[in-house]
């Protein structure tokens, strides 16, 4: 959906914005039109599919209210959360509480001892340890990740991303995008090949990437404590190296990681890797 498709579906729908917020920034804020779009062409399945559960009564979205947003690095817009009414003819509704922030990125980033034995399947894989607010932590372990934006890839960003904590420079051909692989047919409702960490409140999505490099065995031991991050973005990184065959127990409170784990694993298993 377009911005000016966006403007033409919340001229039919009551919006209600907070203080400092127009009707023409939350337009051109990217998640919510991506949000829109993808809800609508939802929504309108109902209608069209006789099997659909609820094509005796679809449900229809009646109104947005947006509570509250954040700017990034000064008019940006970078998160917003709102309630929809989203209710059928017999009155009965769906929750519909969100954030909205748009998609983000995983890396999957396994090294290869260049002494290892052909056929061996001796991997490490590297993680950020890093403070993570939100979650209450001040050293939550994950791979590394980052969030796309308006200007940016999916691939490019994964990229950067590596660039940045290890500094080494990926092409973005070297790349293996585990979503994609694991989802490559099109979703009905126009979903995106990625995984939801938080479907029930939030819309962020997480594209897996993955990549192997051989490296000296010295230079597992130097990568691993070293401090990384882009200070001017508050980041305070410390990277942390662990075998792969660890990583469902070291990474275990990160989605992106047991997710990222669980296609790399499955699509080995089916010869796709």
């Amino acid at each position: 959906m377009s911005s000016g498709s966006t403007a033409a579906r919340l001229d039919q729908i009551p919006v209600s914005l907070p203080d400092g917020l127009t009707q023409a920034q939350l337009r051109s804020f990217r998640p919510f039109h991506e949000w829109l779009s993808t809800l609508d062409r939802s929504l309108a399945l109902q209608a069209s599919d006789p099997s659909h559960p609820f094509h005796a009564d679809p449900y229809g979205l009646r109104s947005v209210t947006v509570q509250s947003f954040d700017r990034f690095g000064g008019d940006r817009l970078g998160f917003v959360k709102l309630t929809a009414s989203v209710a059928n003819a017999a009155g009965e509704s769906l929750p519909a509480a969100a954030l909205l922030r748009g998609p983000s990125v995983g890396m999957l980033f396994m090294l290869v001892p260049d002494d290892a034995a052909p056929g061996s399947d001796e991997r490490y894989v590297v993680l950020t340890v890093q403070p993570r607010i939100p979650a209450g932590s001040m050293a939550f372990a994950e791979l590394p990740a980052g969030m796309v934006d308006d200007a940016g890839t999916f691939k490019g960003a994964a990229a950067k991303e590596i660039e940045e904590e290890l500094g080494i420079t990926i092409r973005e051909d070297e790349l293996t995008c585990l979503s994609e692989l694991a989802n490559p047919d099109p979703h009905p409702e126009g979903l995106p090949a990625a995984m939801f960490p938080s479907a029930g409140g939030c819309d962020e999505h997480v594209t897996l990437y993955s990549h192997e490099r051989r490296i000296p065995r010295d230079q597992l031991r130097e990568w691993s404590g070293r401090l990384t991050g882009l200070r001017s973005d508050g980041e305070r990184i410390t990277l942390k190296v662990v075998p792969m065959k660890h990583l469902w127990r070291e990474g275990a409170r990160d989605a992106k990681a047991l997710g990222a784990l669980a296609l790399w694993e499955g699509l080995r298993r089916e010869g796709r890797l």
